[in-house]
């Protein structure tokens, strides 16, 4: 079957620029426990707390955020669902392709600055200390490494410039992380990305704002839960050919573990890789996947000009002995599957591929 992109409706989640409402903390860690949405209190500033080893002081919210690529959408649509597209003076994350429609638009609309890539695919160092910013965000540590052309954390301080690193991150691109960064990084999960909204409500005044979204956000998944508990779990194969350059095989990138067995499990699934590590996806070979049980296959985009249905024709031809080949069963997703706060909507999406619910 193909299973058409599915429109949820937001409700109070809307990507209009809603204004943040009042929230927040004084200091702490930069993670918040699960459940944490309740009784959110208003930000006391100065706001300092541990940031992957460096502290960081916010003395107000921020006013002219440069957010950096990282090959990752969770930071900008992190703000763009709380509200708070004001604040960005830049933006280097796009994909061009969502799990939510709207995304698109309301990425596309936000600053760029001029931003240019360098050939690892990020903002160098002169181009951001230019931007004059008064923080940047990175997806991953290895956002700041001067040995691929960006700007360290120590040079954008001695600047004057505050840094942010997504905290589930710490250890991805930090030769140094602690054991603690380290389990972090290798145990993230849907919880990670509502950590994020939670982190950016301190930072901005706007823990009130981030409580609803990831209330909601979490009620969504609880939602589809009890609609497919009790069926049998479908193995099912997430393949990304547009990703393609990240295995060593030339084979479409596959996703397993962490935030993606997460959301295939919330929506009545199972990976066909499961119990891989997310690093898998730079080798699983042609061997792997002619011998992988699939009943679902999911295609996921990256770019707006992929053709995921002939793209899972093309995966259905080359391997026939799948069952998701025989019955042409397929869903398609983008940014739902990875870190980031649209975690909810692939759930969706897939519980309705599936097992026929959303």
């Amino acid at each position: 079957m193909h299973v058409r992109t599915m429109l949820p409706a937001f409700a109070a989640l809307t990507l209009a620029t809603a204004a943040a409402g009042c929230g927040g903390s004084s200091s702490g860690a930069d993670t918040v426990s699960p459940g944490a949405d309740a009784a959110p209190a208003k930000t006391g500033y100065p706001l300092t707390f541990d940031n992957c080893g460096q502290k960081v002081t916010f003395a107000k919210p921020p006013q002219r955020v440069l957010i950096l690529n990282g090959t990752s959408v969770a930071e900008v649509e992190s703000f763009i669902l709380l509200g708070l597209q004001k604040h960005i003076l830049a933006n280097a994350q796009s994909y061009g392709v969502s799990d939510e429609p709207s995304m698109i638009q309301a990425i596309k609309s936000l600053p760029t600055g001029g931003l240019t890539m360098n050939k690892n695919f990020e903002v160098p160092a002169e181009q951001v200390l230019a931007a004059k910013p008064d923080l940047v965000i990175s997806h991953w540590s290895g956002g700041f490494d001067a040995k691929k052309g960006m700007a360290t954390r120590e040079q954008l301080a001695a600047a004057g410039i505050t840094t942010l690193v997504n905290p589930v991150n710490c250890a991805y691109g930090k030769p140094t992380a602690t054991q603690a960064e380290r389990t972090r990084y290798k145990n993230a999960s849907i919880e990670s990305s509502h950590d994020f909204l939670r982190l950016l409500g301190r930072v901005f005044d706007a823990q009130h704002k981030a409580a609803e979204v990831t209330g909601e956000l979490r009620r969504r998944i609880e939602a589809v839960r009890a609609r497919t508990a009790g069926k049998a779990p479908k193995k099912i194969l997430i393949a990304y050919p547009g990703m393609a350059m990240m295995n060593a095989n030339g084979l479409p990138a596959v996703w397993t573990g962490g935030v993606a067995d997460q959301v295939l499990k919330a929506a009545g699934g199972v990976n066909s890789f499961a119990g891989l590590a997310p690093e898998a996806v730079s080798s699983i070979n042609k061997e792997q996947l002619a011998t992988a049980q699939v009943d679902v296959l999911v295609v996921g985009a990256f770019q707006p000009s992929e053709d995921p249905a002939a793209e899972a024709r093309k995966l259905f031809a080359q391997y026939p002995q799948w069952q998701a080949s025989k019955t042409r069963s397929f869903a398609t997703v983008a940014d739902g599957v990875f870190l980031g706060p649209l975690n909810a909507v692939a759930v969706e999406k897939l519980a309705k591929a599936v097992h026929g619910v959303g």
